[in-house]
Parts: C-alpha cells; sequence; structure tokens
C-alpha cells in the first residue's frame, strides 16, 4: 500500500465513512460529513546543504454541517498536522489542516 493510500485510510477511520475525497473533481457530489485533501508540497530536511528527506505535504478539509463536530479535534490530535483556518460558506464548517504524511 502507498503512503497516500495509507492516509486515505486513516482518514477513513477517523471519518467511519468512505466519504474521503482525494483531489475531487468538480462534478463530484460530495456527501457530509467529509475529508477533502489534496497534494500541497513536498517538506524537504537538509544536511549539509543536501535533502536527505522528501515528504508529501496535503492540505486537508474537514466539512461538516455540524459546528461542534469532533472530526476537526481528531484530525488535529495526527502526528505532523498543523491547524491553519476555519471558516463557514453555505452553512458548512471548513476546518483546514496541512499533514506530512
Amino acid at each position: 500500500m502507498g503512503r497516500r493510500t495509507s492516509l486515505q485510510t486513516i482518514f477513513e477511520v477517523l471519518l467511519g465513512s468512505e466519504y474521503v475525497y482525494f483531489q475531487p473533481p468538480p462534478n463530484v457530489i460530495m456527501h457530509y460529513p467529509c475529508i477533502v485533501y489534496q497534494r500541497d508540497r513536498f517538506r524537504t530536511g537538509f544536511a549539509d546543504d543536501i535533502p536527505y528527506t522528501v515528504r508529501p505535504k496535503y492540505q486537508v478539509t474537514v466539512i461538516d454541517r455540524d459546528p461542534d463536530s469532533l472530526l476537526p479535534e481528531k484530525i488535529a490530535e495526527l502526528p505532523t498536522v498543523e491547524s491553519l483556518r476555519h471558516f463557514v460558506v453555505g452553512g458548512l464548517n471548513h476546518d483546514v489542516f496541512s499533514i506530512i504524511y
């Protein structure tokens, strides 16, 4: 299993459903609550100016109608996760994170 599919499985387990979307095209009908994630950039570790680790970074958005959902907290508890922002659009709560995985 690849790293990204492993991350997909982690999100599905935390969510308790398969409503986890990786880089969904605009025509996908999403079901809520859901997790949407996409590749962001690479995180590179250097030693003596030479890269020794390169790991992808993902932007992860939890979308839920419930403003008191516990799902964002579950995501925030994962290793290497950073909470970036929260906003509401159309009655849907969006919690945005970054994760290096």
